[in-house]
């Protein structure tokens, strides 16, 4: 393992850990609350569910990548690279879908905690191998944060989405 990496093993060892746990969770609670399905469920699912379980895979992933011994940075940074590229057109087609659902308009904190921050993460992510050969201190310190910015936006997203069940549909749906 590159000496570089040596010293981010707790932090990915804890943020893998992390996410490796709330996707588990995540789809208990997705159990949960499927007995009710509304109608256009499977399109807001789309739009707001399914990018939570990827961002969290990500970290999970990014964790796994960087936790492994390889011999130089190239790899590593070549394949944290392709990871936001592939992020970054996951955004946009997340976003696409977010307009196209109908079950639930979105509002600015839906925009920026789906959209915005994952897009940007993705384009950190996907400009860290450019800075890995020259700037590999503060390259591993930009992987870092998206794996951190990742993992926070999935749990707000996890904790938007149970409680919009919750407190909103469940309530709405007793109402009837």
């Amino acid at each position: 393992m590159p000496p570089e990496l040596a010293h981010w093993d707790n932090f990915y060892v804890i943020t893998g850990s992390a996410a490796g746990a709330l996707i588990g969770l995540q789809f208990v609670v997705l159990a949960l609350i499927a007995e009710r399905p509304a109608s256009g469920s499977a399109e807001a699912g789309a739009a707001f569910a399914s990018p939570t379980i990827v961002h969290l895979s990500v970290v999970l992933l990014l964790s796994a990548l960087l936790h492994a011994p390889w011999p130089s940075l190239s790899i590593p940074a070549a394949l944290c690279g392709l990871i936001g590229f592939i992020g970054v057109a996951y955004s946009i087609l997340v976003a696409r879908r977010m307009r196209k659902q109908s079950t639930y308009r979105p509002a600015f904190e839906d925009w920026l905690f789906h959209f915005v921050l994952p897009l940007a993460a993705y384009g950190i992510l996907a400009a860290s191998p450019f800075a890995a050969p020259t700037y590999t201190r503060e390259a591993l310190f930009a992987i870092g944060a998206v794996a951190l910015l990742l993992l926070f936006t999935a749990i707000h997203n996890a904790w938007d989405s149970v409680a919009y069940h919750v407190l909103v549909h469940r309530r709405d749906h007793h109402n009837d």
